[in-house]
This record gives C-alpha cells, structure tokens and sequence, in this order.
C-alpha cells in the first residue's frame, strides 16, 4: 500500500481536446504528488485526496470518482516513483551499507542482505538481528541459509543489523594448544574441535577425563537431567543466561568404544569450553622427576 512520505506520479487522460487535464496537443498531464504526514495529497480540482494504506487500483479509483463531473471522461494511472514508506535499514557487516527499497512482491530476508552486498565475513560467523517495531531477535546467518523458514518475509520499516563475531570455544586441560580457538567452519564436531586444540598430551592426559561445559536449551536440559532434577536445581539457585539457557557439563570417557562414534556426531556450540583432565598418576611421574633430579646430580659428582 502506499505509505506517507512516497512520491507518486499521478497521470490524467480526458477525451476531449480542451479540458481541464487535456489540451489539442497532448491529452494528458502527469502530477507529482508527495504523501503528507497526514496522508493526504493534492490533485488540481479534486482537492485533498487521501493516499497512504491504500492500494494503487484503489487511490486511483478514488482520483477518477473526485474528478467525473469536473474533467471530460477522466481516466487516471497513478505509479510511485519513489517509495520511502517500504525502506528497510540494513547496516553493519555488509558491503554496502544502506537503505533498501522494497518491492511489490514479498522479499525475504537474504535477498534484501544480497541488495546490500552481501555479508562482509563468512555466514558462519555473522549473526543478523532484526528489529520490527519495539521487537528484536538475533540468529546465526547460516541457521538462516540452512533452514528456509528462517528466511522469513521483510516488512517496511524493519531494521537489519549484521554483526562479526566469529564463533569460538575454549581449549583447557592437557591438551596441546591452550585458548579459544575459532570454528572456521559453519558446524564443528566434538573430535574436530579436539583436534583443532593439538589433542591430548598421551603422557599427562586422562583419557576418562573429557568435559564439555556450555549452556545448554530449558527443552533440551530437561530432557537430559529430568523433570524433577531440574525443578530441584531451580530450587538450589540454578538462573539461566540472558538467553534461557541453563548450565551444564557433559563427561565422556575415551576409554569405552562407544564414546568414538558419540564425538564424532557431537556439536560444539560457540563459546563451550572442552576441558581435558589430568591423569591422576602425573603427580607421581613429577614426584619421581623431581626426586631423580637431585640424585642425578648427586651421581655425577
């Protein structure tokens, strides 16, 4: 529909030579006319017609009705030349900033990015937040492109911001490289993200010993600890995160066979932190390695 501040090109035909709108030479005249804050516009001889929240078939019925009995078989077309009402704001990690126009027909929400240029970064690593009046949600760009029903239809007036911010988790424990270390990849399995930190240190780590700490979703919590367990935990002072999301651990011990094939279809999620424990004989492997020290010594005098 037509909305306040779009430019319209309103055209009227008469059938005769001399009328209000025609002349011996053309037999038409082309109005601009803008949308006033109030919705109304002007149009010579028919006054103050309203324009904004109507269609363009019924704005242009409505300008024909004003002027029959003033012009000679007046026929009317109205276009819009410019359409501000039907902007929509995308900003942030894309390649060209800006406002976009949107057209007759429904657009979803990646085409209107790809107006803009397409995301900056990697889909896998920008999430996009969208605005409609005082609402706001946030979702990974890629959950968007994996599931189509994420790509939901823009609105006029919607705001779509992109933000970078690579998806990492955080390596801890007897593992080779220690620190948060980035996914580079849309999806990251339990075993990959074990890999990616160097992997376990044969002669410190507990094979026993895998952690996986994260928030994890109400829906899915419960189902892991159980009606009861989690009302108990509630209880005890347990709060979620900004995001609904409640605390936990996952334990997997290498040493059983099943545990392969559960790493290998296992996801890590952005900012879990896997956590490799230290096997309990270490602290009598450093005892020996210190003691043996100064007896060396002790020898070689």
């Amino acid at each position: 529909v037509i909305g306040v501040g779009d430019e319209l090109s309103v055209i009227i035909f008469e059938a005769g030579p001399d009328g209000l709108f025609s002349t011996t030479e053309r037999k038409s005249t082309n109005i601009p006319v803008v949308v006033q804050p109030n919705g109304y516009g002007q149009i010579p001889y028919a006054g103050s017609i309203k324009f904004a929240g109507k269609t363009l078939e019924a704005a242009r019925q409505e300008v024909a009705q004003a002027l029959r009995a003033k012009a000679v078989e007046p026929d009317v077309v109205v276009n819009v030349s410019k359409s501000f009402s039907r902007m929509v704001s995308v900003q942030g990690a894309v390649n060209a900033p800006q406002m976009v126009t949107l057209g007759l027909s429904p657009q979803p929400l990646t085409n209107v990015i790809a107006v803009a240029g397409g995301p900056a970064k990697p889909p896998y690593d920008t999430y996009v937040t969208l605005t409609r009046g005082r609402k706001s949600s946030t979702i990974l760009l890629q959950a968007v492109i994996d599931e189509p029903k994420e790509d939901i239809m823009i609105q006029p007036r919607d705001k779509i911001f992109l933000t970078y911010d690579p998806q990492t988790f955080t390596a801890l424990g007897n593992v080779y490289r220690n620190g948060k270390i980035p996914f580079e990849t849309s999806t990251l399995t339990l075993v990959e993200a074990a890999s990616l930190a160097g992997g376990a240190k044969a002669e410190l780590a507990d094979p026993r010993g895998y952690f996986v700490f994260r928030y994890e979703y109400e829906r899915v919590y419960r189902q892991i600890v159980g009606e009861q367990r989690f009302t108990d935990l509630l209880q005890q002072g347990m709060v979620p995160d900004k995001e609904g999301r409640y605390p936990i651990v996952y334990k997997i011990d290498m040493t059983d066979p099943q545990s392969y094939l559960v790493t290998q279809s296992f996801p890590v999620r952005n900012k879990d932190v896997l956590y490799l424990a230290r096997h309990p004989s270490t602290d009598f492997v450093k005892f020996i390695q210190i003691v043996r020290g100064p007896v060396v010594l002790a020898k070689d005098v």
